[in-house]
């Protein structure tokens, strides 16, 4: 009995931490705004809570989504955050007319089970991402904080009918090692494209935009 109200009350203290932060942040977001954008925000913030107590989310990726997502709604985008697509749940799915945008929130972490390949892991996932996903919307994006520095296929940057096959198959090699269930399809990664990448600052809530070709340039010279 002793053990399981120690951990009802660590639980509960998690609980308490994660609304704490996500209230907090959303004050942050908030501060400044109209009564649109800033009633958006707290609906987004509640889903987010709702989500935690039912252990979906976690709070790395939480902060990420509400800050990434708040941009969004300035930029004119109606968002959500995990919607359903399929069999798939993307992190923020946000809508401006006709158009569709989709994005994944990239941390950088790596499970223990893979702490001796973290780089083929992370660019496996990364790859993964961009090709489930990008399929679902007219756009796709990758959301990352400042402090990682994230590895992208070059050739997921191409158009698709610049890419060669056996890139394609270098790609669709990687993903399989550790998300083959379903194994992505070549024609899925011959198709899949990331037009944007979204760096997050999340103790300042700012949001700054840029190229994937650009980011690649960027960051390249530190995994050579």
């Amino acid at each position: 009995m002793l053990a399981s109200n120690i951990l009802y009350r660590v639980k509960g203290t998690a609980v308490e931490r994660f609304e704490k932060d996500l209230d907090s942040l959303a004050v942050k977001l908030c501060k400044g705004e109209d009564n649109q954008v800033t009633n958006k925000i707290i609906s987004l913030k509640d889903r987010l809570i709702s989500l935690h107590r039912s252990n979906l989310v976690k709070i790395n990726h939480s902060v990420m989504e509400l800050v990434c997502a708040k941009y969004l709604v300035l930029a004119g985008y109606d968002v959500d955050l995990e919607r359903v697509l399929d069999s798939l749940s993307c992190d923020i799915y946000a809508l401006k007319g006709l158009g569709r945008l989709i994005i994944e929130v990239e941390t950088g972490f790596v499970p223990p089970e893979h702490a001796l390949e973290p780089s083929t892991y992370i660019q496996a996932r990364v790859a993964s991402k961009i090709t489930r996903y990008s399929g679902y919307a007219e756009k796709f994006g990758l959301a990352v904080p400042p402090h990682y520095a994230m590895q992208i296929h070059p050739t997921l940057i191409k158009p698709p009918r610049d890419r060669h096959e056996e890139d394609i198959k270098e790609i669709k090699a990687l993903c399989d090692l550790y998300y083959s269930h379903p194994p992505v399809s070549f024609d899925e990664i011959k198709n899949a494209r990331i037009h944007t990448v979204y760096i997050l600052d999340i103790e300042n809530g700012t949001v700054k935009e840029t190229e994937p070709a650009t980011y690649i340039e960027k960051t390249q010279t530190i995994f050579v």
